[in-house]
């Protein structure tokens, strides 16, 4: 009975956490929202969208712009102050939009 409370505190702080990660992203996601749109679709051609993207696809971009490994007059100074937790913050957020729009 005690590992099982355990587990199931466990879990408990797990969802909590993601949910204030989540919130932390959403935060930080308003200076995104000018090219990639207030939900993540993009209403500009030329920008992706960001919503329902895959978290590690969205990490491992804006690690890149950030470290400097992929280069945008745009994107790059954007990412540039971002911290890990940021990042995993931004990209928990937008992959739990709904894709589409």
């Amino acid at each position: 009975m005690r590992q099982w409370i355990a587990g199931a505190a466990l879990m408990l702080t797990a969802v909590a956490a993601q949910a204030a990660d989540l919130q932390l992203g959403k935060a930080k996601a308003a200076v995104c929202a000018a090219c990639h749109g207030a939900n993540g679709i993009s209403i500009i051609p030329d920008y992706p969208n960001l919503a329902g993207q895959k978290v590690k696809y969205l990490e491992s971009s804006i690690k890149a712009y950030r470290d400097g490994e992929r280069k945008n007059p745009i994107m790059s100074p954007m990412a540039a102050g971002l911290s890990d937790a940021d990042v995993a913050n931004l990209a928990a957020y937008f992959a739990s939009l709904p894709a589409g729009g």
